[in-house]
């Protein structure tokens, strides 16, 4: 039971997060991220889809742009498609987000 409430409260310290959706467009010419009117962003990205390339230049990118750590940033769904949802998890993140 104390191992249930050590990981209960360490994911309430997670609270300051959130989720995007982004659409990887491998072997562009240049790595860039930019921000649709959609709510969507579309992820121009150098890898080739092989080996999760292309999904650590994601992360790689994401984490750069919102001023995280690469740790901060994972991949919950879509790991091998193009539609991604990417959550983000750093409090330098959530500010820049919430004031966008």
């Amino acid at each position: 039971m104390a191992g249930r409430r050590a990981t209960k409260s360490s994911s309430a310290s997670s609270d300051k997060s959130f989720v995007i959706t982004v659409r990887a467009k491998p072997r562009s010419a240049v790595s860039l991220l930019e921000a649709e009117a959609s709510g969507t962003w579309i992820a121009r990205l150098r890898s080739s889809p092989i080996d999760g390339k292309a999904n650590a230049e994601l992360i790689g990118l994401v984490a750069k742009h919102f001023g995280c750590s690469k740790s901060s940033v994972a991949v919950v769904s879509g790991a091998s498609a193009r539609l991604k949802r990417v959550k983000i998890s750093c409090a330098t993140a959530v500010q820049r987000h919430g004031a966008a």
